[in-house]
């Protein structure tokens, strides 16, 4: 049985529809559009855990809008149906095409649709190490992304990031405000770097405040200026008056002496490779992180670039 606070999002003009869907999954939480434009948005800001897709829809295809939110590299983890009419299978679809991960036909069979929506569920966890919190791909599919473009040899610039003083924030206000900071940096990491890298772009969340991503080598630079500025714009909003008004949070260190914290920041570290100089996945991971202890020597948010040339 999948869990319980598994979110669904229907995009369907079918009320029909959605009440046989929600009889299915009762224990879920749903999200319904019956338009698939109004849809958008708010996918790629909360992607759900599973998406139900009619095919006709007033004003976008749904072959079409499941095109849109596949493209997106960082989404494409997110489990897709698509509800069929009997004469579109018979027209057989190429629903691989265009990463469907399964469909339903209408008018639907209430028992076989709740079997095949909780397979459905049940193998996306089982297949995806996705990080429960912020939906990004884990350390698995971070690992395989660059193991698989050293290996073809591509070149792309690989950053590394966490928070600076997360940890303090944390002790004073709690994990839950902790697990909002988290949030709004994968989303501002994910925005600013769809902005400028589109679909050659990958992100990944290896875990507590660390993250990476992978951008063209020539987009490096602009996209981490961009997010230490997006960053530091919004972390403020996270903070009490008094610490905003005070700059920082007093509180204690690991050894227990009393110490005062600046405001949350974002150290990043960019390694290249360029001419096939990295072949291994440990190799690009030592250098990053090492890059990254000269990044968090920098007062605020920071990033550091790896501007050396591969020798010889």
């Amino acid at each position: 049985m999948p869990k319980l606070e598994n979110h669904i999002f229907l995009i369907s003009a079918d009320a029909e529809l959605y009440t046989l869907l929600k009889s299915t999954c009762s224990y879920a939480h749903w999200t319904v559009f019956e338009r698939g434009r109004g849809a958008i948005e708010l996918l790629f800001n909360n992607p759900p855990d599973l998406l139900i897709v009619d095919s006709r829809m007033p004003d976008l295809q749904g072959m079409e809008l499941i095109r849109i939110f596949k493209s997106e590299n960082v989404y494409r983890q997110v489990p897709v149906v698509i509800c069929l009419d009997r004469e579109e299978v018979a027209a057989g679809p190429d629903l691989a095409a265009i990463e469907v991960d399964d469909f339903l036909v209408k008018p639907l069979d209430v028992d076989e649709s709740r079997l095949r929506l909780e397979l459905i569920m049940a193998r996306a966890s089982w297949e995806l190490d996705a990080n429960p919190l912020t939906k990004l791909p884990g350390n698995t599919s971070i690992i395989h992304k660059i193991q698989d473009m050293l290996d073809r040899k591509l070149e792309f610039a690989l950053a590394y990031a966490d928070l600076d003083n997360f940890k303090s924030f944390n002790d004073k206000y709690g994990f839950s405000r902790g697990d909002e900071v988290l949030m709004m940096t994968a989303r501002v990491i994910v925005n600013t770097i769809r902005a400028f890298a589109g679909m050659e772009s990958f992100v990944g969340h290896v875990g507590g405040d660390d993250f990476v991503f992978i951008v063209p080598p020539d987009k490096a630079e602009s996209v981490c200026a961009m997010l230490v500025q997006n960053f530091d714009s919004i972390v403020p909003n996270f903070y009490d008056p008094q610490d905003l008004k005070q700059g920082g949070i007093h509180s204690s260190t690991r050894d227990g002496r009393a110490s005062f914290f600046p405001l949350m920041a974002i150290s990043i570290a960019v390694i290249f490779n360029r001419n096939g100089e990295l072949t291994h996945y440990g190799e690009a991971s030592e250098k990053a992180m090492n890059l990254k202890s000269v990044a968090k020597k920098e007062p605020g948010s920071s990033y550091v670039l790896d501007r050396r040339q591969p020798s010889g």
